[in-house]
């Protein structure tokens, strides 16, 4: 009969030199946790690539943050004081103050909800897009940072769009100053003409809204420097100042707002609508300020064209089925193609 071992549990201290063993067996195997191929796929990158994980992963996001930055994503802290806000003449042309006082209460109790937009100047420094108000309200409260999306550096024409549709979207400006910032536009030299400012600045406003703020930017280039009360002109109001100006009343206008006009939107336009409505009465001229109307005011030239204004040209052209005219020049915007072929409808539909 074999005799039986007897089997007696190893004490504390042969339990600890076992663990230790094993420990010490296993301190360069793999992690247990991580899949094989995954352990295999991780050391053939580094290998291949020579660059360790974690540092390719910080080299993706950087790149991701950049491009994120580049695109206007990015949301960061603007020192208030680097802010050049009058760089650009604002189309907002009067700030509420009961409004400005509301945001600052707003902005001190909840925070800065909405970025301002800037660009990169030179030294440092930024040039205000939008959010004029906010910096102003920030600024009150003695804020040093303001957070901003910092665009890339452009060019005049994109700069004043980018404050445009900004104003529009969120607090759609009154009737003169969407006028008077399409004229100021263009003395600056950011479009060719009012005209062209007036077309790419509300480029997805319709036909009829684009002619009232020609309209309205009229009455700021003639009557600007003396209305104290332009950005309370309601439409009529407005359309029916162009109107007069259109009419020559302006040297009438002028007389009457040196006269004296008030100290309110109601007194000045009482002051100008005795002038308006003679010249409302008056028989309204075939002839509108600087464009010729009827074919025998027109002079072609040798080579059938004609300088409508400085930059729109019409010239005749013979074609295999007929005649054409030709709009050149950068006033043939679709809005002027769209208004010439009305006035020709309506002349070809009288005879």
């Amino acid at each position: 009969m074999a005799k039986r071992t007897k089997l007696t549990a190893p004490s504390a201290e042969e339990l600890a030199a076992i663990d230790s063993e094993f420990r010490s067996e296993n301190r360069l195997r793999p992690n247990p946790a991580t899949a094989p191929i995954a352990q295999v796929a991780a050391e053939a990158a580094q290998i291949g690539t020579g660059e360790p994980a974690q540092q390719r992963i910080d080299r993706h996001d950087a790149e991701r943050l950049r491009e994120a930055q580049e695109k206007g994503l990015l949301i960061t802290e603007v020192p208030t004081d680097r802010i050049e806000a009058d760089a650009m003449i604002r189309d907002r042309s009067v700030i509420d103050q009961e409004e400005l006082d509301e945001l600052v209460v707003s902005i001190r109790e909840s925070g800065q909800r909405l970025p301002i937009e800037v660009y990169e100047g030179e030294g440092g420094r930024y040039t205000l897009l939008s959010g004029y108000r906010r910096l102003m309200a920030v600024r009150a409260l003695g804020q040093p940072g303001i957070k901003a999306i910092v665009r890339a550096k452009t060019d005049a024409a994109g700069a004043f769009s980018a404050m445009v549709e900004e104003n529009e979207v969120r607090a759609n400006l009154s009737h003169y100053e969407r006028g008077r910032i399409a004229v100021i536009a263009a003395q600056q030299g950011a479009f060719a003409t009012t005209a062209d400012a007036v077309a790419r600045l509300f480029a997805s406003a319709s036909p009829a809204k684009r002619s009232k703020v020609k309209s309205f930017a009229e009455v700021f280039e003639m009557l600007g420097d003396m209305l104290s009360h332009a950005e309370a002109l309601s439409e009529r109001r407005g359309l029916r100042l162009a109107n007069a100006l259109r009419q020559g009343a302006e040297a009438d206008l002028r007389a009457a707002l040196e006269a004296g006009q008030g100290d309110t939107a109601d007194l000045e336009w009482a002051a100008l609508e005795p002038v308006i409505k003679r010249t409302e009465a008056k028989p309204t001229k075939a002839k509108t300020r600087g464009r010729p109307t009827s074919a025998e005011a027109l002079t072609w030239g040798a080579d059938d064209t004609i300088a409508v204004t400085p930059d729109l040209s019409l010239k005749k052209v013979k074609t295999d089925q007929g005649h054409a005219l030709e709009l050149r020049g950068q006033g043939a915007t679709a809005e002027v193609i769209d208004q010439v072929a009305a006035l020709l409808l309506r002349q070809l539909s009288r005879k």
